[in-house]
């Protein structure tokens, strides 16, 4: 695909450069990326790759933009809040660079859907935040031979590695043949993310991506890089392809897309408190409760670091990770309302809580976040 002259001024810089050239800027031009989330990792993978020159990118998120979400994901702005992300990120993509062509897709990628979008692009990035679309991706990259880049953020930790066993590397499952247990490992609004990181990881992954495409340099194919943000350290890790493997391996078991809910285990844990721990409360039901000067004890189950953003008061904080070395804190024949964030972390105390014997427990639904919202709406939300 010839440059015009525009293209020529636009990535000159590019163009003096032997290993790029008109060349590999063509090979650009000609390229197809699908982005799979246009948050965090998505926002410095857009804009990047945009203003590198690639041809096509897809963009794929049934998010909108939220307050919190401003301090990591640069590729919205203020006025964008309330907005789709894909709207909102390909808006910003043609100030970059009107030359791109953006195709979004407003809805979540599934085992129905991914094989059909993923097919038109010749390699796929990975900027999720859970296990059931971490392994939905993989396997589609897999099936239709395309190159998978990865990337994952949390707190100060970032890791980035290129998934591909048609050059004869690994995939996604042969780092991890198992999700773990539903609730194990927190998600970033859980436990935070420093802003700037997912710049850092989303820049790694593009590079990788502008690799591939051009066909020079040395892709992280059998590498896991892992970065710390916090002690400004990189490492590296060989990973190897597993013979065994049931979707790359020599004998592949995995014939179709699987549920991957299922198999990771998604909304058994919360369905197990309920089951076993008690029943659930509102907002405004507490708030009554509250109001009527009800017996009851009220457990914060959240960090301390959260609690000094906003608390209930009369509230009693007994991070979720404490709650059984400080179950003598409290007496089994109160009425006990559990109490975080959302209302995911509670559910898991609750389970806990139940293993001990206490029956009378209640999980607030929505979290502090609800009782902001509804009750106390002077509240900081975050």
């Amino acid at each position: 695909m010839a440059l015009t002259n525009e293209e020529v001024l636009r990535y000159s810089r590019h163009l003096i450069m032997p290993e790029v050239g008109m060349k590999g800027q063509e090979k650009l031009k000609a390229s197809s990326v699908l982005l799979i989330g246009a948050g965090g990792l998505g926002s410095p993978l857009g804009m990047y790759l945009a203003a590198a020159g690639v041809g096509r990118l897809g963009i794929v998120d049934f998010d909108v933009v939220d307050h919190s979400n401003l301090h990591r994901q640069v590729i919205h702005g203020t006025s964008s809040v309330g907005k789709p992300k894909v709207e909102s990120a390909k808006a910003r993509i043609a100030e970059i660079n009107p030359n791109v062509q953006v195709t979004t897709y407003m809805e979540p990628v599934n085992r129905e859907n991914i094989l059909g979008i993923l097919k038109d692009y010749d390699l796929v990035i990975d900027g999720t935040d859970n296990f059931p679309t971490r392994y939905l991706v993989n396997d589609a990259a897999v099936m239709l031979g395309k190159a998978n880049i990865y990337g994952s953020i949390f707190r100060f930790d970032g890791q980035v590695t290129v998934f591909d066993p048609k050059r004869g590397g690994p995939c996604y499952r042969c780092l991890y043949p198992e999700p773990p247990p539903p609730g194990m490992v927190p998600s970033c609004a859980e436990g935070g993310v420093l802003g700037v990181l997912p710049g850092t990881v989303g820049l790694l992954q593009a590079t990788e991506a502008v690799k591939l495409i051009m066909g020079e340099g040395k892709p992280l194919i059998g590498r896991l890089l892992l970065f710390n943000a916090l002690d400004m350290k990189f490492r590296e890790l060989k990973i190897r392809r597993d013979p065994a493997c049931p979707m790359c391996g020599d004998h592949p078991t995995i014939k179709e897309l699987i549920d991957y809910e299922q198999f990771c285990g998604m909304g058994r844990g919360h369905e197990e408190a309920e089951a076993s721990a008690g029943a659930e409360i509102d907002a405004q039901t507490l708030k009554e409760w509250m109001d009527a000067k009800k017996k009851f004890v009220l457990v914060d189950v959240r960090e301390p670091n959260e609690w000094e953003i906003a608390h209930i008061e009369g509230a009693k904080l007994i991070p979720l990770g404490q709650i059984a070395g400080r179950v003598n804190e409290l007496d089994s024949a109160d009425e006990i309302v559990l109490q975080c964030h959302h209302g995911s972390r509670s559910a898991r105390a609750q389970a806990a809580l139940a293993k001990f014997g206490f029956k009378k427990t209640y999980n607030l639904m929505g979290g502090i976040d609800a009782w902001a919202t509804e009750v106390e709406p002077g509240m900081p939300r975050y």
